[in-house]
């Protein structure tokens, strides 16, 4: 998933470069799916799949998480969230979806994450939330309908629909935390450092989980199918480790700094639509025309009820979709 920091950003001469970055952003979050899926199908465990992401990118982060060392120190709940929720609840979930539905599909559904938020802030927290806000909970809603043809009977595999919905309130749970880990006057922490240290806890979490001394390595030294063209397993997750996560968040957090939250988020929701093309075009998972409205609509009530204005003014931020509390850029994983 895509990682946004709370910095404000200004007008300037780096906005687009910004905006380059968050389209690179949201093509490597986009791709995690397409390169995971064969992987699974050779033979590997979703957990190991996500265990093996999260590990190699712990691994190349390490650095980050030496030079911000005192982090665990000043927040250690936060970042402890971060590797619960954003990356290993995220992660796990998105990646057990996709096992069983197509990647466009649980990409799709993890979006619903700003909706459910809302639904978090109205009836938990008792907060009002804009009309505009609530009608991109009601058109999300309308649009995750399409997308799983409710009208057929359910078309897709229950408990993959489960696993893409346990990502989206795993997002839920990251963005309320990341509201109450800001507190008035203390310096939000570098995002890069939380990326670092969430990605060692996610892996932490992960190991004891997926059991990884179990895995069938072997795979690894063979190859997977990737719409019938065979490609080495290593390349793939090289794929998901450096560039769907690495990368994929480093240029997620730049990119903020140079363009609003606002506008990143809106990037951002861009790699609904970039997974759901990969895996038709790489992959041959083709959606019906009323599963792409669908998806559509469910990307426009997600980005409304993200960037909408709070109904109780501008110092409610988590009403507005949490957008200007995350300290990063989805599922992501799930």
């Amino acid at each position: 998933m895509p990682v946004h920091t709370s910095v404000s950003s200004q007008d300037s001469p780096g906005k687009g470069a910004g905006l380059g970055l968050a389209l690179g952003s949201a093509l490597a979050f986009g791709g995690s799916g397409v390169a995971a899926k064969p992987l699974i199908e050779a033979g590997l465990d979703p957990l190991h799949v996500v265990w093996l992401r999260v590990a190699g990118a712990a691994l190349v982060m390490l650095p980050l998480a030496v030079r911000h060392r005192a982090l665990p120190r000043r927040r250690p709940a936060l970042l402890a969230g971060f590797g619960l929720l954003a990356v290993a609840g995220v992660q796990a979930c998105y990646f057990a979806a996709l096992s069983r539905i197509p990647v466009g599909v649980a990409l799709l559904i993890e979006y619903l994450a700003p909706a459910l938020v809302l639904g978090w802030v109205r009836f938990v927290q008792r907060r009002p939330v804009s009309r505009a806000a609530a009608l991109g909970v009601v058109l999300a809603a309308g649009g995750l309908a399409c997308v799983v043809e409710v009208w057929s009977g359910l078309s897709f595999d229950a408990l993959g629909l489960v696993f893409a919905l346990g990502a989206a309130c795993c997002q839920v749970g990251y963005f309320v935390l990341s509201d109450q880990g800001s507190d008035a006057g203390d310096a939000a922490p570098d995002p890069l450092g939380v990326i670092a240290y969430g990605l060692l806890a996610g892996a932490a979490v992960l190991t004891v989980v997926a059991r990884p001394w179990g895995m069938d390595w072997s795979v690894l030294g063979g190859s997977a199918r990737l719409n019938g063209t065979a490609v080495p397993a290593v390349a793939l997750l090289a794929w998901i480790v450096l560039v769907a996560t690495v990368i994929a968040y480093v240029t997620g957090v730049l990119s903020v700094r140079r363009l609003s939250p606002q506008v990143a988020g809106v990037v951002a929701c861009l790699e609904a639509v970039i997974a759901t093309v990969l895996a038709w075009v790489l992959l041959g998972e083709h959606l019906s025309a009323p599963q792409v409205a669908g998806g559509a609509v469910v990307l426009v009530g997600a980005f409304i009820a993200q960037s909408a204005t709070p109904g109780g003014g501008p110092s409610e931020p988590v009403a507005s979709g949490g957008a200007e509390r995350e300290l990063s850029a989805r599922g992501t994983a799930a």
